[in-house]
């Protein structure tokens, strides 16, 4: 992975207030991370106008709101979410950890984009 912030082989993290990601691989037309989301933490209510997303819980539970529906996702569990819908992922545990990969797909990956 190339990028003009980070050398060859070295992924991108950053750190957030409700936990962190780590950039595992990105192309022209995708970008994979790995999201850990803090105990009783939420990212931010958004929708995404050049991308779509997968989610894949590897540890943990995720509380999923999709256009104001929410769902619960387990370990070992998927979901997808399409270009312009509303979504946020929350850990409602008090204790675990919540991880996830995401895979990004369509032809723009900016934090700005939604």
């Amino acid at each position: 992975m190339e990028t003009a912030n980070a050398p060859n082989d070295s992924p991108i993290f950053d750190k957030r207030p409700w936990g962190n990601f780590t950039v595992l691989d990105e192309g022209a037309n995708y970008k994979v991370k790995r999201i850990e989301v803090l105990p009783g933490k939420r990212l931010s209510y958004q929708r995404h106008s050049r991308r779509a997303e997968h989610w894949f819980v590897v540890s943990g539970t995720a509380k999923v709101t999709l256009n104001g529906e929410e769902l619960v996702v387990s370990a070992g569990y998927a979901i997808d979410i399409r270009v312009q819908t509303a979504h946020r992922v929350e850990n409602p545990d008090t204790s675990e950890l919540l991880i996830f990969i995401e895979i990004q797909t369509g032809d723009y990956f900016g934090e700005d984009d939604i």
